[in-house]
């Protein structure tokens, strides 16, 4: 990665053309934010990628949980593929078992139903019961593009010193932070070597309201200083 990586929050085609004029590199396609995200509609997808040029990763998550038995992913699996016709770039999901490890068979499924399309390892990371032992697992997973956190439940102001550590580790490359992110936080992360950053609250009044493209500039400026 050249410069730094900026993916905004889509919920329909009036928010996708908003982060692209306020120059987001990428979108993350989702439905029900109330929950923190889930499964969007082939239609969205498509209709977003008749209108904008921006890549689509799109959420594949049937609810607020981060396990998935058999009939979820089968489900999942079914959504992938009409969502790749819509007019995905690339998918995001990621599982935990009850224990709160990563479910690598679960996700290592999935990332078979969608190959060869990139993926990203959302949240689910940040709720693990080991931090560093899912990290460890997720890392090395094919096709992986970033992984989508913030270091903690809690958001990126208390997950910092994972986020740290995650680059010191050599990870810097596949962070995507987001979750609760600041304008302040973004010096910090870009003096830690991290590129990738992700936002959806910050670039609009409330859920209910769209992505504003004035907000979405001030992100792109932001990260673009280093």
């Amino acid at each position: 990665m050249t410069g730094s990586l900026l993916e905004v929050i889509a919920l329909n085609v009036r928010d996708a053309l908003a982060a692209e004029q306020g120059g987001a590199d990428r979108l993350e396609v989702v439905a029900d934010m109330s929950v923190g995200g889930l499964t969007p509609a082939p239609e969205t997808v498509a209709a977003i990628a008749a209108e904008c040029p921006l890549p689509q990763m799109v959420m594949l998550r049937c609810d607020a949980g981060f396990t998935a038995d058999p009939d979820v992913l089968a489900r999942l699996t079914r959504d992938a593929k009409a969502l790749a016709q819509a007019g995905a770039a690339g998918f995001v999901f990621g599982f935990l078992d009850g224990a709160g490890v990563v479910d690598l068979a679960a996700t290592e499924a999935l990332i078979h139903a969608v190959s060869p399309l990139p993926w990203t390892f959302h949240r689910a990371v940040d709720h693990a019961a080991d931090v560093q032992a899912s990290w460890r697992a997720v890392r090395l997973l094919p096709n992986l593009a970033t992984v989508l956190t913030s270091g903690s439940p809690e958001g990126v102001g208390e997950g910092l010193h994972v986020l740290k550590a995650r680059a010191e580790a050599g990870d810097a490359s596949i962070v995507l932070a987001g979750g609760g992110l600041r304008p302040s936080h973004v010096p910090v992360l870009l003096d830690y070597g991290i590129r990738a950053f992700h936002v959806g609250s910050p670039v609009r009044t409330g859920w209910s309201e769209p992505v504003e493209w004035r907000l979405v500039r001030q992100w792109r400026e932001l990260v673009d200083r280093h």
